[in-house]
C-alpha cells in the first residue's frame, strides 16, 4: 500500500471523530473537514444520554438483546436488524472505553455507573454525564483526535465546507471539493476513501432543535451526485423544546427520565399560576393513557399526544401550543446534580426556574431518521455484521461512505432516544475499520490520478458560486428559505394527509423557481455567510422534494410518519425501504421501494399499552415516572 494514501472524513461530531480516530489507529492520513471548530460541532448539543447495558442495567433483567429488540420495536420494524444488533452488542464495550477516555459519566454513591429511564424501556440502560453527555463525549474524542494530529496522521479544516464529492472515470469516489468560508477559496483535496458524516437537516423545517448549520445541503449535494437517500419522509419531532422567536431549544428526554411530569389544566382556558393549581385539576395525559410508560413512551407518540391535547382538544397552557414540563416536585439539589445543564438553558432564554416554576413546553423537529443509502455485510446468521468489511455502511457509490445521523441504517422509522450518540460513535468505531480496508485494497491511488479530473470538479463548483453572486433577481434567499421551513413543518412533520402534501409540492415548485431569481445583499469574497446560505439554499429545496415525496408515497401510519388517511400500519406494502435517485435531465427525484433483509425479530403491533382517557377524569397514580437513585 502506497504511503500517501488517505482519508477524507466531512463533519466534526461524534460520528466523525470516532471515524478519525479508527482510521488513524489502522495507520492512515485523515484529512477532517467541519464548517465550524471541532468541539462546536452540533453534537455538543446532545443532552440526555447514551444507552447500553451494563452489569447494574443487568440486574434488572435487561440485557443487550433487549436493548436490540427494544430498538427495533422503536423503531416500527423499519430498521435493518444486523446493524442494530451489532450496535447493541457493541454499546458496553464503547461505554466502557468513553469511561478510559476521561468521560465524567455520573456515578451511583457505590461509584458504579449511574443509570436514567429513558422514552421506550421500563429499565434503566442509559448512562449519562448530567444533563451535557453530548459536550463530554465530544470532548473526550477530540482529545484522541488531537493526539493523532500531533502525531501528524490527522490534519484538521476547520470552517471550510463540503460542496460535491469527486468521482474518477470507473464510478469511484476519489476526494472533495471544498470551499474555506473566510477566504471563500474552492479547493480540490484528494482522498481514497471519502466519510460523510454531516448530520441532520433540520434547517429544512425553519425553525428546529438542531444548529443553524444543519441544513442537509452536504447530503443532498452526494445524492445529486449519484447517491441515494432512503427513508427520507421520517423525521422526529421531539416532544419536548423551548418554543422560541429564533429557533427551538432542547428540553432533554432526561427531563422526564429522571421524574419530570408532563401535564395541562384540564379546564380549558386555565391561567391560574401552575403552582396553584391542585392536582386533581391537572391532566397529566400520558400518564393516564398509558399507565405501563407514562411519561417515558417514545417520542413520536408523547408528540403526538401533545398536539392532540392542544390542537384537537384545546387544552394547551393559556390556550397555546404549550404543555407543562414539571420538575418542581425533584427537588434543586436533585435537579442540579442531573439536569443542571438544561437547567441553565431553560433559566437563560425563559427567565424561569424550573425547580420553582413549570417549564412550558412544546414539540420541535429535532432528527432526521432517513439518510444516504448504505450497505454492509452480515453475518452468515443475521446476527450483527462482519467487522472490517470494507462496505461498512458505503453508499451505492464505492469509496464514499455514510456515518451517524447522516446514515439511514439505525433507526428505522422512529429514534430510540439516547440512541443517537451510541450510533455515530459505532459508526466511526465498527465501521472506520472497514474504510482503511477498502483503501488498502485498491488497485491505485487518487494521487496516481491526472490533475485535470480535480481541476474540473473545481472549476464546476466556482460556475455555481459565480452563478449565485451574479444573479440580480429580486428574491431574498432568507425569504424563501423561511417559507421552506414554515411548508415544510406544516405539511410533513407530525401530521401529513396527502392533501396538503400535493399542496406543499406545489408549492415546493414555487419556491424553486423563486430560487433561481435571488439577488444576495453580500457579493463579497471574504466570510461571506450570505452566499453560504444561499447556496445551500439550492440543495435544501432538492432535498425537501425527497422527504416530501416519499411521504405521499408512504400510504401508511410507522413510527414518526403518521397519516391520518392512512391510519394503520401496512406490513405488506411498506415494510420496505423509501429509495430515492436523483434524475439529473427531469432534475427530480425518482422513487422505489427496497425490500428489508434478515429479520431476527418477527413484526408485531408496536403498543405502549395504550388506555383511553379523558382529561375529565382525575389522574391515577403514575407509574414509571419515579426519579430512581
Amino acid at each position: 500500500m502506497s504511503t500517501s494514501r488517505r482519508v477524507i472524513v466531512v463533519g466534526g461530531g461524534l460520528a466523525g471523530l470516532a471515524a478519525v480516530t479508527r482510521i488513524a489507529e489502522a495507520g492512515l492520513p485523515v484529512d477532517l473537514f467541519s464548517m465550524v471548530p471541532v468541539k462546536r460541532s452540533h453534537s455538543v448539543c446532545a443532552q440526555g444520554g447514551i444507552n447500553a447495558c451494563n452489569e447494574v442495567a443487568r440486574q434488572q433483567g435487561y440485557s443487550e438483546h433487549e436493548h436490540f429488540d427494544e430498538s427495533i420495536f422503536g423503531g416500527d420494524f423499519l430498521a435493518h436488524q444486523p446493524p442494530v444488533y451489532e450496535m447493541t452488542h457493541w454499546a458496553p464495550r464503547i461505554i466502557d472505553l468513553l469511561d478510559r477516555m476521561g468521560v465524567p459519566f455520573n456515578r451511583t454513591t457505590e461509584g458504579q455507573r449511574d443509570l436514567r429511564l429513558f422514552g421506550g424501556s421500563l429499565y434503566k440502560r442509559t448512562h449519562f454525564a448530567g444533563a451535557t453527555t453530548g459536550q463530554q463525549l465530544i470532548y473526550a474524542l477530540d482529545e484522541q483526535v488531537r493526539r493523532w494530529e500531533s502525531e501528524g496522521r490527522v490534519s484538521k479544516y476547520e470552517h471550510w465546507e463540503f460542496l460535491w464529492p469527486i468521482l474518477d472515470e470507473e464510478g469511484l469516489c476519489r476526494g472533495i471539493v471544498a470551499q474555506d468560508l473566510r477566504t471563500m477559496q474552492v479547493r480540490a483535496f484528494r482522498a481514497d476513501a471519502v466519510v460523510m458524516a454531516t448530520g441532520g437537516n433540520g434547517l429544512i423545517f425553519g425553525k428546529s432543535t438542531n444548529s443553524v448549520i444543519c441544513t442537509g445541503a452536504a447530503a443532498s449535494r452526494c445524492y445529486q451526485a449519484g447517491v441515494r437517500y432512503a427513508n427520507g419522509e421520517f423525521i422526529q419531532v421531539h416532544p419536548t423544546a423551548i418554543p422560541g422567536a429564533d429557533k427551538l431549544r432542547l428540553m432533554s428526554e432526561s427531563a422526564r427520565g429522571e421524574g419530570g411530569r408532563i401535564w395541562v389544566p384540564r379546564r380549558a382556558g386555565d391561567s391560574r399560576d401552575p403552582r396553584s393549581i391542585p392536582e386533581a385539576e391537572r391532566y397529566y395525559f400520558l400518564e393516564e393513557k398509558y399507565p405501563k410508560y407514562g411519561n417515558i413512551v417514545p417520542r413520536d407518540i408523547a408528540t403526538r399526544e401533545i398536539f392532540d391535547v392542544c390542537v384537537n382538544q384545546g387544552l394547551g397552557v393559556g390556550g397555546g401550543n404549550m404543555v407543562y414540563l414539571d420538575l418542581t416536585h425533584l427537588g434543586r439539589a436533585y435537579l442540579d446534580r442531573k439536569l443542571g445543564g438544561i437547567i441553565e438553558i431553560y433559566e437563560k432564554f425563559v427567565g424561569d426556574d424550573p425547580a420553582e416554576v413549570p417549564m412550558k413546553i412544546f414539540p420541535g423537529v429535532h432528527y432526521t431518521m432517513g439518510g444516504l443509502w448504505t450497505t454492509y455485510t452480515p453475518r452468515p446468521d443475521g446476527r450483527g455484521m462482519v467487522h472490517g468489511a470494507p462496505n461498512s455502511m458505503m453508499t451505492n457509490v464505492p469509496g464514499l461512505y455514510a456515518f451517524g445521523e447522516v446514515n439511514y441504517q439505525y433507526h428505522g422509522a422512529n429514534r430510540l432516544g439516547a440512541n443517537a450518540l451510541l450510533s455515530c460513535i459505532f459508526d466511526g468505531l465498527f465501521c472506520g475499520l472497514g474504510v482503511a480496508n477498502h483503501v488498502r485494497d485498491l488497485a491505485r491511488s487518487a494521487n496516481d490520478l491526472d490533475g485535470s479530473l480535480f481541476d474540473a470538479a473545481v472549476r464546476s463548483e466556482q460556475a455555481k458560486i459565480d452563478r449565485i453572486l451574479g444573479s440580480l433577481g429580486d428574491e431574498n434567499p432568507y425569504a424563501i428559505g423561511a417559507a421552506l421551513g414554515d411548508e415544510m413543518t406544516a405539511a410533513s412533520t407530525v401530521i401529513k394527509t396527502e392533501a396538503r402534501m400535493l399542496e406543499a409540492r406545489a408549492k415546493l415548485a414555487e419556491l424553486r423557481e423563486r430560487a433561481t431569481r435571488i439577488r444576495l445583499s453580500d457579493t463579497g469574497l471574504w466570510t461571506n455567510q450570505n452566499l453560504s446560505y444561499a447556496h445551500a439554499l439550492q440543495d435544501m429545496l432538492v432535498l425537501a422534494e425527497v422527504i416530501l415525496e416519499g411521504g405521499i408515497l408512504r400510504q401508511e401510519s410507522r413510527g414518526s410518519h403518521y397519516r391520518p388517511d392512512f391510519p394503520e400500519r401496512d406490513d405488506a406494502r411498506f415494510m420496505k425501504t423509501t429509495v430515492a435517485e436523483w434524475d439529473a435531465a427531469e432534475r427530480t427525484c425518482r422513487l422505489s421501494l427496497e425490500p428489508l433483509g434478515q429479520e431476527l425479530v418477527q413484526p408485531r403491533k408496536r403498543s405502549y399499552g395504550k388506555v383511553e382517557s379523558s382529561p375529565s377524569k382525575p389522574a391515577k397514580a403514575p407509574q414509571a415516572v419515579a426519579a430512581g437513585s
